[in-house]
């Protein structure tokens, strides 16, 4: 498929009808210890977030682990449902285990996708006998398993609603294509979910790579969205933006905002019905007094100290938290 044109948009009045009932915000997470966290080599290839520390692996996975102790706990207590998914070990260290957003997604019928990852070493993350385990002990139902893995046969990848922000209550997806995000396998999720709109865009950061995720530079809620747009070409980010502000309020950030990862931000749903937006604390220090006020609008804003996931991993808090959209078990 010829990547240098955006997606056009495709329209399924059924499948519409069966999403009709769609939520934006999810009231459950999964989580991921980071017990074998360090630099990933092989994802440094491509994503240009990540740094190497003059740390022992030691003693980054201890500072990881507290980071992620503490951010589970905080949600747990602003009333989001955490499932800690610790994972079973294998050969193959998973590094980035801790970003299990990226491998699977679920849809309120009862839908649990799996993913095809560009880096073999994270391949290993999926499981999904165990993740479907966990899930079942904390009382979410599973109907159907789906898996778009056999893509990886040639060299197509998909990484899960790292590549796709989704706009659940408009059906639509947004993403920017990179060696991560192919349009033929974004087209062909789209339609096995019955979403009416894919919006595909090339992005270019200043050494010219493309974003190697889309959820570092952009974060749909149920009422705003907050958006890199310089990194998208000029043709094209208009038609983004159009799209995004017809019922959304619009926060653009810079690329430096972007660089404090600005964009990895979620706005969740507690128990209570509460809105939440999670982010990082170099992200919320990053947003200005005006911008932090225009996002407390649409939820408590919750900051969390994951500098040393930020740097190490080249992903955030969004990257941190996969939602659960299962339904609940009978």
């Amino acid at each position: 498929m010829d990547q240098n044109k955006s997606m056009a948009m495709f329209r399924d009045p059924m499948s519409m009808t069966q999403q009709s009932s769609s939520v934006q915000n999810a009231q459950c997470v999964v989580m991921v210890p980071p017990k074998e966290f360090k630099f990933n080599a092989q994802t440094a290839q491509d994503n240009e977030f990540q740094n190497k520390l003059n740390l022992s692996d030691e003693k980054v996975r201890q500072q990881a682990l507290r980071e992620f102790q503490v951010m589970a706990s905080t949600l747990r207590g602003e009333g989001i449902e955490v499932i800690e998914f610790d994972y079973p070990l294998s050969d193959i260290p998973t590094p980035d285990a801790v970003f299990p957003n990226n491998w699977f997604s679920t849809t309120q019928r009862g839908q649990l996708f799996t993913f095809p990852m560009a880096c073999e070493n994270r391949r290993e993350e999926v499981k999904v006998s165990a993740l479907i385990g966990a899930l079942k002990n904390q009382g979410r139902q599973t109907t159907q398993v789906d898996s778009l893995e056999a893509y990886t046969e040639s060299d197509a990848f998909l990484e899960s609603t790292g590549v796709m922000v989704m706009d659940h209550l408009n059906h639509t997806i947004y993403a920017a294509l990179s060696q991560r995000c192919d349009r033929e396998v974004l087209e062909d999720y789209a339609q096995r979910i019955g979403y009416s709109k894919v919006i595909s865009f090339q992005t270019a950061l200043p050494s010219g790579m493309p974003i190697y995720h889309t959820n570092v530079m952009m974060s749909v809620g149920e009422r705003f969205c907050v958006i890199c747009d310089e990194v998208i070409p000029e043709f094209e980010r208009r038609f983004v933006l159009k799209s995004l502000a017809k019922d959304k309020q619009v926060i653009s950030i810079s690329l430096e905002q972007m660089n404090q990862f600005c964009g990895n931000i979620l706005q969740l749903q507690a128990t209570n019905g509460q809105k939440v937006i999670a982010m990082s604390q170099s992200a919320f220090q990053a947003f200005s007094l005006a911008q932090r006020h225009q996002l407390a609008t649409h939820g408590k804003l919750i900051a969390f100290d994951v500098s040393t996931i930020e740097q190490i991993g080249g992903g955030s808090v969004r990257c941190m938290l996969a939602e659960v959209f299962l339904p609940t078990s009978l």
